[in-house]
């Protein structure tokens, strides 16, 4: 039997506003905080009903807040992974000067550990970003896992499409185009070479990519779980039942919808946005039964602990 992991990372709805172009003042009280104070209770309802403890990867500043600190905290109590998603989710982290990188991995590493009492084990770049600087600084802050490399073709090209958009409607996103190189990276865990993260090297930290669909390298994750029709994600699914590795990521999204404080100029642009929150948990219920059939679910902290002698081998 192979192993699954559920990972949620916590962007705020600041951050959409951000990669889609919308002024941060469209956001109402009630939707800077959603992520936490609905979408985290939301999922980890969900996650309590389905038996298993998620990953959650966390940015450092939201964690200001104390309702967002107590909330993480309450989290981590129950069995929650909680990682390491930067301090302030710069979507350009990777290109960043060394000195900075390592400042934003601990500023978030620290807030986390205020919050619950541990360091995290594990690293998600924003955007899904990496570089060798960036891998490096995940190493020397000695982190056992990384998990940013998303290798999804359609995800790539729809995101070069809507950044060309909206450069060309003036409205520029934040949000970085990574290089064509992470679409030939490994679907499957693997250790990284130093100098070009996106190919197999002899690497201390495994990365543990976010799932994609074989052959066509369709992401597989909650975007597509809540917004497709069943039967295709069921067909997607199929082709990833013999996989070492599950490693499906959800956002705090996927448990929001308009009437959670989400603007209208969001939700234009993201449609999973305008689906009912209650019908999006119920197809994330639906897909994390099929998990806890088929897989072992665990964090991706003991994932990456069961996989790495695997994945040193085949170096």
């Amino acid at each position: 039997m192979g192993l699954a992991s559920v990972s949620v990372d916590l962007d705020s709805l600041v951050h959409y506003c951000r990669i889609h172009g919308v002024p941060e003042s469209a956001l109402d009280a009630r939707g800077r905080t959603a992520a936490y104070e609905v979408g985290l209770p939301r999922l980890m309802e969900l996650f309590s009903k389905a038996g298993l403890s998620p990953t959650l990867f966390a940015i450092g500043e939201d964690l200001e807040a104390e309702g967002a600190r107590e909330l993480l905290a309450q989290a981590h109590r129950a069995g929650a992974e909680v990682g390491n998603h930067s301090y302030r989710h710069d979507y350009a982290l990777s290109r960043r000067p060394p000195e900075q990188i390592r400042d934003e991995l601990e500023g978030a590493a620290q807030a986390i550990w205020r919050a619950t009492g541990e360091r995290p084990a594990g690293f998600r770049a924003p955007g899904y970003t990496l570089s060798p600087a960036l891998y490096r600084a995940i190493c020397e802050a000695g982190h056992a896992y990384d998990s940013s490399v998303f290798p999804a073709v359609p995800y790539y090209a729809a995101k070069a499409a809507v950044m060309g958009a909206l450069a060309l409607a003036r409205r520029p996103s934040r949000a970085v185009l990574d290089t064509p190189a992470v679409l030939l990276a490994p679907r499957r865990p693997y250790l990284p070479s130093p100098d070009a993260p996106y190919r197999r090297g002899r690497g201390p930290v495994l990365e543990l990519p976010v799932a994609t669909v074989p052959w066509t390298r369709l992401p597989f994750i909650g975007t597509l779980a809540v917004a497709v029709p069943g039967a295709v994600l069921r067909a997607a699914y199929r082709t990833l039942k013999s996989e070492p590795l599950l490693n499906l990521e959800l956002h705090a999204l996927d448990a929001l919808d308009e009437t959670d404080g989400i603007p209208q100029a969001v939700a234009r642009q993201q449609r999973d946005a305008r689906i009912p929150h209650l019908l999006k948990l119920e197809r994330l219920g639906e897909l994390l039964r099929w998990l806890r059939d088929d897989f072992e679910i665990v964090t991706l902290r003991t994932a990456a602990q069961k996989l790495a002698p695997r994945a040193a081998g085949l170096v």
